[in-house]
């Protein structure tokens, strides 16, 4: 029930053609995925591969690239993963089809909950949830006596108290690369103010109190994370962790089974997680909740959209969850939560739970607007209010242009 509610409301890698071993049958159709490279994207991409000529290239700066790969013609990849988040310029363009037909073909083991539908169609398939939520170093906190913050005022408290003490580089880290990753940051901190992106006309509603809280909220963590925070996004924090350089970070649900990945990490069984701090007492988690899944291209052969469904199918399956339990808050059935999902499971079932992040064309024009003019204010260019007045004239500038605000 916890999951269908939630579904309702880093780096480059190649991946080769694997040999055909635990998948149902032997594809014989060449076939490309492009997705972000976290660790779920690599289990379900892996079991993918199982089917035999597939080569998934996971690719953290994947929303980007998608767009035009997706427009040639024929497209350069057959399979996408997308979010909720970064679907729009794909539906908007036409370039991803509407899989019913597929599903009564090859989704029978599918969950109501996974099916993404725009307009009555199914549009993707979802795979997992996902929000950022609070990790910690277990550790750390107990050695100095300091309660798992709830509230941002809490986090910069303990912050304060871990820099006193010098047992890290940096008391936080923060997906605070200019651009996305900076842009995603204020549309987490805003509705923790009781803020609300747009008004009755499409016009942006960020121009506000609840504006000028939510940067001012960002800006005062500064002072406890690497000077190089405008290029710090997900992989980047990842590391941080994993190399000891930090004891918090509001973090991808996705990134949590990296800390305890021997291979990589040298914080194994030290990081646990906790629901995303709120902006105010009592308030919502200052976060937004997303789904990942997969979509199949429009500009390819019915033959190849076939291949690619029947693989992705392989890639979302049991078998690949019961291997992969804990790289994923996933919707598939088999899966069991466990520690790793303890923050998302905290954040989504808040007496006030966050918004789902939301999925239009207007946010995806203010999603650019804010990640463009925000590095102006966290370097001392420019203050607050002009920074607010920055975004509301770029994404009113766009928003004209594409023709969703007169």
């Amino acid at each position: 029930m916890f999951l269908k509610k939630i579904a309702l409301a880093g780096a480059i890698s190649l991946l080769g053609s694997g040999a055909w071993a635990a998948c149902a049958f032997e594809n014989t159709v060449p076939l490309k995925s492009l997705s972000a490279g976290f660790e779920a994207w690599k289990a379900v991409t892996d079991a993918m591969a199982e089917c035999g000529n597939f080569q998934a290239e996971l690719d953290q700066e994947f929303r980007t690239k998608q767009p035009a790969a997706f427009e040639a013609s024929p497209a350069l990849y057959q399979i996408g993963g997308v979010s909720n988040g970064t679907i729009t310029p794909l539906l908007n363009a036409g370039t991803i089809r509407p899989l019913d037909d597929l599903v009564t073909k090859y989704g029978q083991n599918l969950a109501p909950n996974q099916l993404i539908r725009v307009n009555g169609q199914i549009m993707a398939i979802a795979m997992m949830v996902n929000t950022q939520h609070l990790m910690y170093r277990e550790d750390i906190l107990a050695d100095l006596g300091i309660a798992v913050p709830t509230t941002w005022d809490e986090v910069y408290a303990a912050a304060a108290k871990i820099k006193e003490a010098g047992v890290v580089d940096y008391p936080l880290g923060a997906t605070m690369a200019s651009g996305w990753n900076l842009a995603q940051e204020f549309v987490n901190m805003y509705p923790g103010f009781g803020g609300t992106y747009f008004n009755d006309d499409n016009s942006t509603a960020v121009n506000s109190e609840a504006g000028l809280k939510a940067l001012e909220m960002m800006k005062e963590g500064l002072q406890y994370m690497d000077p190089e925070v405008l290029v710090s996004d997900s992989t980047y924090v990842q590391q941080q962790f994993q190399q000891g350089k930090i004891a918090m970070a509001n973090l991808w649900a996705s990134r949590a089974g990296a800390m305890d990945d021997a291979a990589e990490s040298q914080v194994v069984g030290k990081v646990k997680m906790a629901a995303a701090p709120m902006a105010v007492p009592g308030g919502a988690p200052a976060t937004t909740l997303w789904w990942d899944g997969i979509v199949i291209a429009t500009n390819i052969s019915d033959e190849e959209a076939d291949a690619a469904f029947r693989v992705a199918m392989e890639g979302l399956d049991e078998e690949m969850v019961k291997a992969n339990n804990d790289a994923a808050i996933w919707l598939i059935p088999g899966y069991v939560p466990g520690e790793v999902a303890l923050g998302t499971v905290q954040t989504a079932t808040a007496p006030t739970p966050p918004p789902a992040y939301p999925s239009t064309t207007q946010m995806g024009l203010l999603h650019t607007a804010l990640g463009n003019e925000i590095p102006a204010f966290l370097t001392g260019e420019r203050d607050a209010a002009a920074t607010l007045a920055a975004i509301e004239a770029s994404y009113t500038t766009s928003a004209r242009e594409a023709g969703v605000m007169q």
